[in-house]
């Protein structure tokens, strides 16, 4: 019952992002993206770490940076140059695959063997997702379609390194998310500068919106898929994130009127379907760990939290 208790707690985090688009959309300015990325990071970053009442020590000024560029610095930047580029949901389909890194990295870096199923459950998932979100007038853009897998591939790195060095000793998720919030948003700030200029013009509607990408769709989500990590296995993880597009179908139905069709449903239904059987997959499949973890005596496993401390 914990197992399944995290799993449901982890799963709001993608869910939330799913909401993303809607309220970029429809309260945001437009064509700000960066700026968007800053003000998401950066002021969610400060406020947990302010509530933490904790800063990094040692090694961990240095971890927090490489893990806030991997999980928020990079990832945003390059997510949403590729969102321009590829019309018709290109860019979805191709965040979809990055369960796909994280089976390949966790193997590689955390010694986790994903099964056959669990495989082939990122697969399906994937393919569901691009039922939903893929339409015939989808075209590739070089540029957007590099984009759009490095970003993947980036995100899934920060998972695995942040699966892999844990938190230090007596530190809690809140904190190690405050801190990869704030070197996140950090690393955004000169690009959005460079590329759209001054901040723009804030009104009611834009202060609302704000607020909520801020402190419900980064701040307490990313708290959640941090805390996740701590307790699930990456691939465990990381099968959860298909449940960001559709959402945000769900909610482009329900809130923006946007029709979906039968091959839509169906799409939503096999990568529901697979997102629960990766789950069901991976809790049948035993952890194991490298010869690299094994001979490092700094790793510990506290199983009464699922920490792993470095």
């Amino acid at each position: 019952m914990k197992r399944i208790a995290t799993v449901a707690l982890t799963a709001l985090a993608p869910i939330s992002w799913g909401s993303t688009y809607a309220v970029a959309s429809e309260l945001l300015p437009p064509d700000r993206p960066l700026f968007t990325g800053v003000m998401r990071a950066l002021p969610a970053g400060l406020l947990l770490t302010a509530l933490a009442r904790t800063l990094p020590k040692g090694a961990w000024w240095w971890k927090s940076a490489v893990l806030g560029t991997l999980n928020i610095g990079a990832f945003f930047p390059l997510l949403f140059l590729s969102a321009y580029r590829l019309p018709g949901g290109v860019a979805a389909v191709l965040g979809s695959a990055g369960p796909l890194f994280v089976v390949g990295l966790a193997a590689l870096l955390l010694g986790e063997r994903a099964s056959l199923r669990t495989v082939l459950a990122a697969v399906v998932a994937a393919f569901g997702v691009s039922m939903v979100v893929l339409k015939a007038e989808a075209a590739l853009d070089l540029v957007g379609v590099v984009a759009g897998v490095v970003s993947s591939a980036s995100m899934a790195a920060g998972t695995v390194m942040t699966k892999r060095w844990g938190r230090p000793e007596g530190v809690g998720p809140l904190a190690v998310t405050g801190w990869q919030l704030t070197a996140g948003g950090l690393v955004i700030i000169p690009v959005a500068a460079l590329v759209e200029g001054a901040p723009p013009a804030l009104d009611g509607k834009a202060l609302l919106g704000y607020g909520y990408m801020m402190l419900i769709n980064t701040g307490i989500a990313y708290w959640l898929w941090f805390r996740g990590i701590g307790q699930l296995s990456a691939t465990s993880v990381t099968l959860l994130g298909p449940l960001s597009p559709l959402t945000a179908a769900v909610i482009g139905w329900a809130a923006l009127g946007q029709a979906l069709t039968p091959v839509q449903l169906a799409g939503m239904a096999i990568a529901f379907g697979a997102t629960v059987a990766g789950q069901l997959a991976a809790a049948r499949t035993p952890q194991s760990f490298s010869s690299a973890e094994k001979i490092d005596r700094n790793i510990s496993m506290d199983l009464t939290d699922g920490q792993v401390r470095r």
